[in-house]
């Protein structure tokens, strides 16, 4: 007889075996299991008479044999199903990394569930038909229709102003209202605010010539908004864009400015920082009147404009416009407070044709003959300044549709435009809000009727008051702060997106660049049907990126809420659209300018729903972290030559290189994870996806006030915790130390660094992986 071949193995054969008792206890713990070891009962035992509640069995005869056979296949079966799995895995792996390399050649619909509700994984249901990127690409293609676009822009023909919280806005905002509805959108709504805004008074603001009696030199339609109210006279001075380069020329040529009226043109800088550097002269009016244009129509139009430096409504700084919340008696410290007014380029040669002072220099003529600086020191001719504005309190509404998220309802893409405008608005606000309708059409279309299901929402978003200083999307920003930068990943802005034809203008966060250049390689020029519009721009188009400023609606979700940002449009680099801003902002005009104004707009229509698409659609966001490691790095390289300054006053720039050091390393570490990571499974995956998401947000400086500096990002803020400020104050340490606070510098270095060495914390992920030494 054969032996047992595991009781060979221990010496002989078995002569007794292990006898289970399971039985549940009563008290509620079923997870205990009592084990009884029993020998064998004995041959004289009295059969059929249990000594337990399970009978007792004789051991059984096994032939040993056969137990090594079963042995030997239950472990090549194991091994089998861990190399099916881990061949699986690899696949899914190598499938996902197909999804980082831009080609989007990789399965992007989520599947009906991953985890239940109790974190137990799931089976996987079957989920609708699969849509990959460049089939989905090409349907948002094909569905875009310039007919559409002109009807959407028509609405506004006949209309000759759509002023915020007035009659025809509000008629607008039900129309935009009607058609998100009529678009089957998952929810549509509307939130209003209460907000304080400035209206021309019931006489026109007027310019005076005085110098032996009174001449009137213009009394415009048009104002600037939150200008104070009054009259004012002084001597006029020239001073170019209103820079604060243009300034130091005129300190240079040894000019007082005190008491006297600032005159510039507009472009280079906002309305609002040209008066905010005029005031700082001492300045007591200020003037501005358009910049050159080769439409001789334009040389009488006279812009609207607002003087506040910021956004939002400035009576209620820090806080939203909602009717029930109470405000403090407070302004925001970015009103003027000097009176301001716009003038005609005619307006403007007439009052150079007046002065006698010192000619222009070359590249401050601005095409108007006979400019001047200022008068000569004999002339006793000045100039006189009334405004008669008056303010106002007016309920604006912004209107939104959202189709949400299949598998991350919570995490979205706003697109928003702009719907209020002082004239007609065509180029202002008529063409983004007709690519907004647009968009909300075409995608709810693709869900609708093409199984389109986006991982993320969408939300629509028509904003008002946004001549005023993008007021109504700055309202929405601050009655949701405390969510809206955990949630919203990306704002795509549409104003002004045609206003010619022969450049690209592109605003953007370092984060969405690859996507963009992805984007523009995939989108066709309209000019050049065989072209991509990335054969436009260029290789180099980062270097022609154009900073925000604080009239683009995309400013303070960047610079105030840490929201990455992207503004993409047309426009003619060397003869800009002149009527932006005035009553002859209207339809007419603007095809005037180009021919192409439909197929422009469907192009940018193109570009803008291609990106939110593709942040909704794919598994991991394409947001490049990266590249604010290039900027950092960038900004290192500038700071090199000021290190024998600093280190002359007993300072030191290396803790701020440690910190862009620690920033780097970050992102390898989150690079690596991404690619280490199962980036199949949703939890992981959204962890990953929101360390990213908050890159933005972490720029913001932490040791600012919201209300106090609102715009705390230290790349695209405003203020004295930005990097450019500190630049700009160690060029001012090499050119006069003495002119230099030190108390202030030591602030900038260490508000820098601390910011970097947070960011780079947060983008680590876990306390624990933090590098505490710097």
């Amino acid at each position: 007889r054969s032996h047992d071949c595991l009781s060979t193995q221990f010496g002989g054969e078995p002569t007794s075996y292990t006898r289970f008792s399971i039985a549940r206890q009563m008290d509620g713990d079923n997870s205990h299991v009592e084990m009884k070891l029993a020998a064998d009962e004995e041959e004289g035992g009295e059969i059929g008479r249990p000594e337990h509640l399970h009978a007792s069995m004789p051991p059984p005869r096994r032939n040993g044999k056969n137990l090594c056979f079963i042995i030997i296949a239950a472990v090549l079966l194991l091994l089998i199903g861990f190399l099916i799995g881990y061949l699986s895995y690899h696949g899914r792996t190598q499938r996902v990394n197909r999804c980082l390399d831009g080609s989007g050649n990789c399965e992007m619909t989520p599947t009906a569930s991953y985890f239940s509700d109790d974190g137990t994984e799931e089976e996987e249901v079957p989920g609708p038909q699969i849509l990959y990127w460049p089939a989905l690409r090409n349907m948002l293609s094909a569905k875009l229709s310039a007919t559409r676009l002109e009807a959407n822009l028509r609405q506004r023909e006949g209309k000759n102003s759509f002023e915020a919280g007035k009659v025809e806005d509000e008629n607008t905002a039900s129309y935009v209202h009607d058609q998100f509805t009529s678009f089957h959108l998952d929810d549509v709504w509307n939130d209003e605010h209460y907000v304080r805004l400035q209206d021309k008074g019931s006489s026109k603001n007027q310019v005076f010539i005085i110098e032996d009696g009174q001449e009137e030199l213009e009394s415009p339609d048009a104002y600037v908004a939150y200008s104070k109210s009054g009259t004012v006279t002084g001597k006029p001075i020239y001073v170019n864009y209103g820079r604060k380069e243009d300034f130091q020329m005129i300190r240079n040529m040894h000019v007082p400015m005190n008491e006297s009226i600032i005159i510039f043109r507009a472009g280079k800088i906002t309305l609002a920082e040209k008066v905010a550097n005029a005031r700082k002269e001492g300045a007591i009016g200020a003037l501005m009147y358009p910049g050159p244009s080769k439409n001789k129509k334009a040389d009488s139009s006279v812009p609207f404009g607002h003087a506040h430096l910021g956004t939002g409504d400035p009576f209620t700084p820090g806080f939203p416009s909602f009717n029930h919340t109470q405000f403090p008696p407070v302004e925001s410290s970015g009103l003027p407070h000097i009176p301001v007014q716009t003038i005609s380029r005619e307006a403007a040669a007439r009052l150079f044709g007046k002065m006698d002072g010192e000619k222009c220099l070359q590249d401050w003529t601005s095409g108007i003959m006979g400019c001047k600086v200022t008068v000569s020191s004999s002339s006793k001719m000045t100039v006189k300044l009334t405004v008669n504005n008056v303010m106002v309190d007016r309920k604006i509404l912004n209107i939104f549709g959202v189709i949400k998220g299949f598998e991350e309802p919570d995490r979205y893409v706003v697109l928003g435009a702009q719907r209020d405008s002082w004239g007609p608005g065509a180029a202002k606000a008529g063409v983004g809000t007709a690519i907004l309708l647009e968009l909300a059409h075409v995608i709810s279309d693709m869900v609708k009727n093409d199984d389109y299901r986006p991982r993320r929402s969408i939300i629509f978003a028509s904003w008002s008051a946004g001549e005023y200083g993008a007021v109504g999307a700055t309202e929405w920003l601050e009655g949701y702060s405390t969510t809206l930068h955990a949630k919203a990943f990306t704002y795509i802005n549409l104003d002004t997106a045609v206003l010619g034809s022969k450049n690209v203008k592109i605003s953007a966060s370092p984060l969405l660049y690859s996507l963009l250049e992805a984007t523009m390689n995939r989108v066709k020029d309209p000019a050049k049907n065989s072209d991509n519009l990335f054969s436009r721009v260029g290789s180099d188009w980062i270097k022609k990126v154009v900073p925000l400023d604080l009239d683009n609606a995309a400013f303070p979700f960047l610079a105030y809420s840490g929201i990455p940002v992207v503004s993409f449009g047309f426009y003619d680099e060397d003869d800009e659209y002149s009527f932006l801003g005035t009553t002859e902002d209207t339809l007419a005009n603007l095809k005037e300018k180009t021919d192409m104004l439909y197929p422009l707009m469907r192009t940018a229509a193109e570009v803008a729903g291609q990106i939110a698409l593709r942040l909704t659609h794919d598994h991991e966001l394409f947001l490049d972290f990266d590249r604010y490691s290039d900027e950092l790095l960038s900004f290192q390289e500038k700071l090199r030559h000021f290190e024998s300054d600093v280190k002359a006053l007993g300072l030191t720039l290396n803790w701020l290189y440690y910190a862009r050091g620690d920033f780097q390393r970050a992102a390898d570490a989150l690079r690596r994870d991404i690619a280490n990571s199962d980036r199949e499974n949703r939890i992981v995956r959204r962890a990953l996806n929101d360390r990213m998401m908050k890159v933005e947000y972490d720029f913001l400086s932490p040791y600012l006030s919201p209300k106090d500096a609102p715009f705390r990002h230290i790349f695209f803020g405003k203020g004295s915790h930005t990097l450019q400020s500190l630049l700009e104050n160690l060029e001012q340490l090499q050119d006069n130390k003495a002119s230099v606070d030190m108390n202030e510098l030591k602030e900038q270095l260490a508000l820098a660094t601390w910011t970097i060495k947070g960011a780079a914390n947060a983008l680590v992920g876990d306390i624990w992986n933090t590098d505490n030494e710097i």
